[in-house]
C-alpha cells in the first residue's frame, strides 16, 4: 500500500471551531455585522495620534448605532430600524409593504417602486414617532437626485438643510446577503427613506441611472424607476405581443394592474404620486382588531384537581365492578365492548377449532415428514 500523508491530525481537530449557525446556514455575514454594530472599530496599524483620535468615542455607554435593514420575501418588503445590545437586537420602528394597500397600492407589492414607497413610509413614521417629522420633512416630491449637505464640522450629511437644535436621524443601510448589483430593490428601499428625512449614508453609484463607462449619474432615469416606467414599458411590450399571436398574455401577467386601472406609465405615475402624498399625510401604523365572536368556542378548559380526579377514578370503578360501565343510557354497549361469553366473528374459545383444521395440519405434517425423511421418517 503506497504512503498515505494525514492532512488532518490531531492537532487540527483540537484547534478547530465550529462556525456560527447562523454562518453555517449562509444568513449572517458577520464581518459586515461586527461594522454596522460597533460604534468604532480602532486600527491599531495607525501611528498613535490617530489611534487616539480613531478610539476618542470608543466610550459611547448606550449610544446605539442604527440600521437600516431591508429584506425581501417571495410578496413583500420589510423594512426596520434596529439596534443592537447585549441581550440581542431591538426594533426600533418597522413598515412592510402590505401596509401599502391603505394608501392605494394593491399590485406589484415587492417591486422598485413600492420598495421606495416602504422605505418612504419607514422613514415618515420614525421622525413623526421621534418628534422630527416637522423639522426634517425630506423631498416633497421624488425627482431621483442625491440631496447632501455639509455641517460646521465638515461632516456630510444625506439632507437638505440641517436644524441648529436638533441633527437628523441617521442610520446605516443593512443589506444583509444580497448582491449589491446597480439598481438592485435596497436601494430603491434607501431612496425612499432618504427622500423621508432619514440621513442614510450612500454613493449613487449603485442606483438606477449610473453610467459606469461615463461615470456619471442620471437623475431621470432613477425617477422613472421610482414611478415603476420600468413596468409600463414591459407592459406595452406584451400587449404588442398578444395583438400579433392574438393571446391573453398581458392578463395572465398584469391582473392586479388591470384591476386596478393602471396599464400605461402616466397612470402609474399617478397612483404612485398619490400613494407618496398620502403616506405623508398619516405615516402612523394601525393595529389591526381581532374579534371573536363565539367566545365559548375559544375557552380552554380548566384542569381537575387532584380531588376531582381522584373522584373521577372512584366512579370509574364503581361502574365496573357493578357492569355498567361502558353502557350508554339505553343500556346498550358501546361499540369494541361485548358482554359475558359473546366473541367476534372468527374467534373461538380454548380448544374449539373449525371442522378439519386441527387434523389437516396433523396429516400435512407426517406426509411432509415421509417425504423429507424417506420411509418411515428415518434419518
Amino acid at each position: 500500500m503506497p504512503f498515505v500523508k494525514v492532512l488532518k491530525t490531531k492537532q487540527y481537530f483540537k484547534r478547530y471551531q465550529v462556525a456560527y449557525r447562523r454562518r453555517r446556514e449562509g444568513k449572517t455575514d458577520y464581518r459586515a455585522r461586527r461594522r454596522l454594530i460597533l460604534q468604532v472599530e480602532p486600527c491599531l496599524r495607525l501611528p498613535p495620534p490617530q489611534i487616539r483620535r480613531a478610539t476618542d468615542d470608543g466610550n459611547k455607554y448606550a449610544s446605539h448605532k442604527y440600521r437600516l435593514v431591508v429584506r425581501f420575501s417571495n410578496r413583500y418588503v420589510y423594512c426596520q430600524i434596529i439596534y443592537s445590545e447585549i441581550e440581542g437586537d431591538k426594533v426600533l420602528c418597522s413598515a412592510t409593504s402590505r401596509e401599502l394597500k391603505r394608501y392605494g397600492l394593491s399590485c406589484g407589492l415587492k417591486n422598485y417602486a413600492a420598495a421606495y414607497c416602504t422605505g418612504l413610509l419607514l422613514s415618515r413614521r420614525l421622525l413623526q414617532h421621534l418628534g422630527l417629522d416637522e423639522i426634517y420633512t425630506g423631498v416633497e416630491e421624488a425627482t431621483g437626485e442625491i440631496v447632501k449637505t455639509k455641517g460646521e464640522n465638515g461632516r456630510r450629511y444625506f439632507v437638505e438643510e440641517l436644524d441648529d437644535e436638533k441633527k437628523p436621524f441617521r442610520a446605516y443601510l443593512d443589506v444583509g446577503i444580497v448582491n449589491t448589483t446597480t439598481g438592485n430593490r435596497v436601494f430603491g428601499a434607501l431612496k425612499g427613506a432618504v427622500d423621508g428625512g432619514l440621513d442614510v449614508p450612500h454613493n449613487p453609484k449603485r442606483f438606477p441611472g449610473y453610467d459606469k463607462d461615463r461615470k456619471k449619474y442620471v437623475a431621470d432615469d432613477h425617477r422613472d424607476r421610482i414611478f415603476g416606467a420600468h413596468v409600463a414599458e414591459y407592459m406595452e411590450t406584451v400587449q404588442e405581443e398578444d395583438e400579433e399571436a392574438q393571446t391573453e398574455k398581458f392578463k395572465d401577467l398584469f391582473p392586479s394592474y388591470e384591476n386596478q386601472g393602471c396599464t400605461t406609465a402616466e397612470e402609474l405615475e399617478e397612483m404612485y404620486t398619490k400613494v407618496h402624498e398620502s403616506i405623508r399625510e398619516d405615516p402612523s401604523a394601525t393595529k389591526s382588531e381581532f374579534v371573536v365572536e363565539d367566545k365559548d368556542a375559544y375557552k380552554k378548559q380548566p384542569k381537575l384537581t387532584y380531588d376531582e380526579r381522584k373522584a373521577n377514578l372512584e366512579t370509574k370503578k364503581a361502574a365496573m365492578e357493578s357492569g355498567e360501565y361502558g353502557q350508554d343510557e339505553e343500556g346498550e354497549y358501546e361499540e369494541g365492548e361485548y358482554e359475558e361469553g359473546e366473541y367476534e366473528e372468527g374467534e373461538y374459545e380454548e380448544g374449539e377449532y373449525e371442522e378439519g383444521e386441527e387434523e389437516g395440519e396433523e396429516e400435512g405434517g407426517e406426509e411432509g415428514g415421509e417425504e423429507e425423511g424417506g420411509e418411515g421418517g428415518d434419518y
